[in-house]
């Protein structure tokens, strides 16, 4: 079932609420993929209800370009979500959502203010905004992101906190092509070369584990090597405590740490993510 209208998706799941139905979310701009089947199967799995929101979200993009660029596939999308089970797919407008601009401005610092925060301003204010929306018209019982977008979860997670939604965040594990290329949506707009050259992204992420080198050496060893791969070029790389995202600078300065990298692909360029736990 394909929903356009906020009103007519909260009238449908205050039905299902009222049968004592459960309610899974998985929020998605589109231009689905393997990664975002797997967020759906699981909700599916754990719900009696799916919704999956397919919704580009231009707040969250300082860049008209990127915007433009990115890809637009709601037939396919929904054929997908059919074949994963889901039982709802929300497809509103632009205007649906932002009948008027939409003036909250939300900080969590250091969690939005470093790496994607600072490289793209007002992205994660744009975040916050549009789930926050979605989490008010579901009122899910459990909503699904991948960790691909680990900033990402982080954020949504201190929103969750500061807002007081009642509902379970459920983090899924990056699906890899085969490559080890991290699936994303942007991975479309890459040539078979270029995808090629993605897949040294996750290679030198995952053998700076094995190298037994200090924080900065480490730092350094994957910038060295993505950067000196011609068609690559990292915007940036750090080593941050995996809680609060601020940068350390010994393995000893927290129990959970995590390298997130951000690097520019080919010669359109394309901007992927991906990141690696180190502990």
């Amino acid at each position: 079932m394909i929903i356009h209208k906020i009103s007519e998706l909260q009238s449908k799941l205050q039905v299902e609420r009222q049968k004592g139905r459960t309610i899974g979310l998985v929020p998605t701009m589109g231009a689905l993929h393997a990664g975002h089947a797997s967020l759906v199967k699981r909700s599916v799995s754990e719900n009696d209800v799916t919704v999956v929101s397919i919704f580009l979200n231009p707040t969250q993009f300082n860049d008209k370009k990127d915007l433009e660029r990115y890809p637009r596939t709601l037939e396919a999308d929904c054929k997908l979500l059919e074949q994963c089970g889901a039982q709802i797919a929300f497809a509103p407008s632009v205007e649906e959502i932002y009948p008027e601009p939409d003036t909250r401005t939300f900080s969590y610092p250091p969690t939005d203010s470093v790496m994607e925060g600072a490289m793209r301003p007002g992205h994660f204010n744009g975040v916050c905004q549009i789930v926050s929306k979605l989490f008010s018209y579901t009122n899910p019982d459990r909503a699904y992101f991948g960790e691909k977008d680990y900033q990402q979860i982080a954020v949504i997670k201190r929103m969750v906190e500061d807002l007081g939604f009642k509902l379970t965040m459920v983090s899924c594990p990056v699906i890899r092509e085969e490559s080890g290329l991290a699936m994303s949506s942007r991975n479309t707009l890459l040539s078979d070369a270029e995808r090629a050259l993605a897949a040294n992204i996750y290679a030198f992420l995952k053998k700076s584990t094995t190298l037994g080198l200090d924080v900065q050496q480490t730092h350094d060893y994957v910038v060295e090597n993505i950067d000196a791969i011609e068609g690559l070029k990292v915007q940036y790389f750090s080593i941050v405590d995996g809680n609060t995202l601020a940068e350390i600078g010994s393995w000893q300065d927290a129990e959970s740490i995590v390298g997130c990298i951000t690097v520019f692909c080919g010669s359109k360029p394309i901007r992927l993510i991906d990141h690696i736990r180190y502990k």
